[in-house]
């Protein structure tokens, strides 16, 4: 394996391959066909959750370097045979997700269940493709294990009774080691969840050299239960940014079935989606998954051959972020990037202000929301006025649709 090195980003400290690396990337070795440079016509098609709307226009078609043939087999849904014959009963879709919020009582700090339970359902009428608990908007590291798997329950139970039985819940699953990892993987499997999100271990971050995140990943997919989704976000890793070489290579295994890309690298994306034979939303390719992490790159998310958004900002604007998927879907380019201006300028106000300025503005446009817990802070009057006016634009036209 190649050098590794260390190089100082705007944002964060990142973990990259040496660009003298002696080893060969798996693109670098992919055949070249003439279908690189061809196109396929594909023709419109009707949008449901588990497909998104096929334009009738021109797409490119890009040479399969990769073929992943993961151990699920779909039948009524995926057997994941070689780990204790579990079953997963919902595949995952191209469009948009949301890391759902963990709602808490504004005096104890204890779950609010209900609250989880509505906001939950409001966000699959609203279009989303699926859902994610316990990720970072989740505020997992304030959760003890218990009300983890709780809230799985509770959204699980949600989504359940309000009719919408085949949305997949994706579980944030990292623990620091790989034990407890695969033991929550199991509990989040009996709770109800589908998929597994985990980040790479990084509370001993001078020993997580690039073969030991690998080794990590791989002990963890031979032993769950549950497919696992691949969680690119340095921010919260002490910078661990895996790359495009990393990814690839893990992606061969078989019950390592897509990754969130909250690095916002698009041609790291790129890269593993081509690689990996994406699903997209005009093919069905490989199975495997490429999610954006932000809805600010939507737009470029499809067009570098992804699979899907896992953005907070959806906790917030759903129908805005679905609308901005379809409208590329259906072709209408301009309206797309259109609207994904509005939606990045409010998005970005989210952003800055993180978990406390998330749920504030879902309590200021939908009478729900509360608090984070501490250590986390609650705005002040001339924040939660700052986010309200940030996100005005964005969200009269999330009324409106």
């Amino acid at each position: 394996m190649g050098r590794i090195l260390f190089a100082s980003r705007p944002s964060s400290l990142c973990l990259i391959r040496s660009r003298f690396s002696p080893s060969v990337s798996r693109l670098s070795s992919a055949p070249i066909h003439r279908s690189v440079l061809s196109s396929l016509r594909i023709a419109s098609s009707i949008h449901t959750r588990s497909r998104c709307l096929v334009p009738a226009r021109n797409i490119p078609v890009f040479p399969a370097s990769f073929s992943h043939k993961p151990i699920m087999t779909v039948t009524n849904g995926h057997t994941n045979g070689a780990n204790g014959h579990k079953t997963t009963r919902r595949p995952l879709p191209c469009g948009i997700y949301a890391p759902t919020m963990t709602f808490f009582d504004p005096e104890t700090e204890d779950l609010d269940i209900p609250t989880i339970k509505k906001h939950a359902e409001r966000l699959v009428r609203d279009g989303l493709a699926g859902l994610v608990t316990m990720g970072s908007n989740g505020e997992a590291v304030h959760c003890t294990r218990e009300e983890k798997l709780a809230v799985t329950k509770a959204t699980r139970e949600a989504l359940d009774a309000a009719g919408f039985t085949e949305t997949p819940i994706m579980v944030g699953t990292t623990e620091g080691s790989v034990r407890g990892t695969i033991e929550l993987c199991k509990q989040a499997q009996e709770a109800g969840g589908d998929y597994v999100l985990l980040l790479p271990p990084s509370y001993y971050r001078g020993l997580m050299d690039e073969q030991s995140v690998h080794d990590y990943f791989i002990a963890v997919a031979d032993e769950s239960p549950l497919p696992l989704v691949l969680y690119n976000y340095p921010g919260a890793v002490a910078g661990i940014d895996m790359d495009s070489d990393l990814l690839i290579k893990l992606a061969e295994h078989p019950n390592i079935v897509g990754t969130k890309f909250t690095c916002g690298n698009t041609g790291k994306l790129t890269r593993v989606a081509l690689a990996t034979n994406a699903k997209t939303p005009h093919s069905e390719g490989s199975g495997y998954m490429a999610f954006g992490g932000m809805c600010d790159f939507t737009v470029q998310t499809l067009a570098s051959g992804g699979s899907g958004i896992i953005a907070g900002g959806a906790n917030v604007m759903p129908k805005v972020c679905v609308k901005v998927w379809n409208l590329y879907a259906e072709g209408k380019m301009d309206e797309a990037i259109a609207l994904q201006k509005i939606l990045s300028k409010g998005d970005w106000f989210l952003t800055k202000a993180a978990i406390p300025g998330t749920k504030q503005a879902i309590q200021s446009y939908f009478g729900y929301g509360g608090y984070p817990r501490r250590p986390l802070k609650r705005l002040e009057k001339a924040r939660v006025s700052a986010i309200e006016e940030g996100v005005r634009e964005v969200m009269e036209i999330e009324k409106s649709l």
